[in-house]
């Protein structure tokens, strides 16, 4: 199924929606198509093409958001890297770790959760960082920020979205 990027009316990324949605968001005169897919949809009118990036006429103003404790996040908070070794961790070998496990009294919470390597995991076990004899690289906290636009593509985006979203990661050439 194709999906539309939707931009504010800044050009910055919002969230994705079904090309259906945006053609009704079209039609109500609420976006304006910025790039377009090969594909025709066709009515008994009218025949367009699919849009692949849409742009909203009208500003809006998000409200400020509490950040959501999320698996997603912690690792967005940690940078996907474990906050012992400091490796980069895929999310395969990824784990969460309670700083204070909760046999001695730890909460799960944004101050008590970190991202940790499946090896640092099993060599901290049921023990604070100062009972393992390993050294915690930044104290784990409630993140300030809210991610404006979060996404994880399986593959690529298509072609047309290449110049509205921004990437964590090397591009190819």
């Amino acid at each position: 199924m194709e999906r539309t990027l939707l931009l504010n009316n800044g050009y910055m990324p919002v969230t994705t929606i079904s090309w259906q949605k945006a053609i009704c968001m079209l039609t109500l005169g609420k976006v304006q198509v910025v790039e377009e897919y090969d594909r025709d949809v066709r009515s008994t009118f009218l025949v367009i093409k699919m849009p692949a990036v849409v742009r909203l006429l009208n500003s809006f103003r998000r409200s400020k958001q509490v950040v959501k404790f999320s698996r997603h996040n912690i690792i967005a908070r940690d940078k996907w890297r474990c906050q012992y070794c400091n490796e980069k961790v895929d999310l395969e070998s990824m784990t969460q770790d309670h700083v204070v496990p909760r046999a001695q009294g730890g909460k799960t919470c944004w101050e008590n959760i970190v991202t940790c390597c499946s090896v640092c995991n099993s060599q901290k076990a049921n023990r604070t960082p100062v009972q393992a004899g390993m050294k915690l690289r930044k104290a784990p906290s409630r993140p300030s920020w809210v991610p404006i636009f979060t996404m994880q593509l399986k593959g690529s985006a298509p072609e047309q979205w290449t110049s509205y979203i921004y990437w964590n990661t090397e591009l190819q050439a």
